[in-house]
């Protein structure tokens, strides 16, 4: 990041009430989780059985054959288990304390950002330690994916429990919807989008709002993406170390410890 981009950055921090952080896969890499797309990604790779994974995490998939799926999942709760918040996580919750209104909205599941101290967030997909039954509604909440049965059954009706995200082939939840559109109406001075590819319009689009409203657009990623081209500053780093270069700049201006 170059010294003009970084000036850039922490100046409009410094006169921002609304900031807004849209995080994807690519900001939990450092601790250990992998990222889906861009580089090293594991969508683009083929499963076992010849997949896409786009295919085995589809609601289709789990209504046709949840035995699957959940071996697939319990593949991906396996490496959040014992995953724990990185300086990317605890910068972003720090901010939430010193600016005047931050919001995050993350595509992950893996409940880092609330881990990590994060408060005013929308967890758009989901989390992956919410179960719900598909039959009666159930809710519950676990710790981890040790002692479950796959697929798990639900104790008050038998049906076949599924986690609490949004499978390829389903919309978003309503309430979480509708609070981003009210969000984005609301407009924001800045936007960081870090660590996503960008490739689902309402990931995208908030960018783009913001932008042709004035506010200042970042990209935080090592990867090209469809917003790379349009933001008015593409930093080209993983997001730990932005996110601990900006704020590291703007403690030392602003004196704070």
């Amino acid at each position: 990041m170059n010294h003009k981009d970084l000036s850039a950055v922490v100046t409009a921090l410094s006169q921002a009430d609304r900031v807004l952080f849209i995080t994807g896969a690519g900001i939990s890499k450092e601790s250990g989780i992998p990222t889906y797309r861009g580089i090293g990604g594991i969508y683009n790779q083929k499963l076992e059985n010849g997949m896409e994974v786009e295919e085995l995490l589809s609601i289709s998939s789990f209504n046709t054959n949840p035995h699957l799926v959940w071996k697939y999942i319990y593949e991906m709760e396996n490496r959040c288990r014992n995953a724990l918040p990185n300086r990317g996580h605890y910068i972003i919750a720090k901010m939430e304390e010193f600016l005047p209104y931050v919001l995050v909205v993350t595509q992950n599941v893996d409940g880092l950002h609330r881990k990590a101290g994060s408060k005013n967030l929308i967890e758009l997909h989901g989390y992956i330690y919410s179960l719900k039954c598909g039959k009666c509604g159930k809710e519950t909440e676990v710790s981890d994916f040790s002692n479950i049965d796959i697929p798990p059954h639900c104790s008050e009706c038998g049906g076949i429990i599924r986690p609490n995200v949004v499978f390829f082939g389903e919309t978003l939840p309503a309430e979480k919807y509708y609070r981003l559109i009210s969000e984005i109406k609301e407009g924001f001075d800045i936007v960081f989008s870090v660590g996503t590819s960008s490739l689902f319009p309402y990931v995208s689009l908030p960018v783009y709002e913001i932008k042709n409203r004035g506010g200042l657009t970042v990209e935080i990623n090592p990867s090209f993406t469809v917003l790379s081209q349009i933001v008015d500053i593409k930093i080209t780093m993983e997001a730990g170390p932005a996110l601990s270069l900006i704020w590291e700049n703007y403690r030392q201006r602003f004196k704070i410890k």
